[in-house]
């Protein structure tokens, strides 16, 4: 998710963002129709539409 790159500081966010990226995370593992990494499936969710449906309703 490239954190070193992000704005996020004061506040709430960080927390927030760290827990959002852990929500994003564990639906990619949970997810198994496709067998490859998160990393890949992080992509193929940002490419597709469909598949990112997929990930969410997992």
């Amino acid at each position: 998710f490239d954190e070193d790159q992000s704005r996020i500081r004061s506040g709430h966010a960080p927390e927030n963002m760290t827990l959002m990226r852990k929500i994003a995370l564990n639906l990619l593992a949970k997810e198994s129709s496709v067998k490859v990494g998160k990393k890949a499936k992080r992509l193929k969710a940002g490419w597709d539409n469909d598949y990112l449906l997929k990930v969410l309703a997992a």
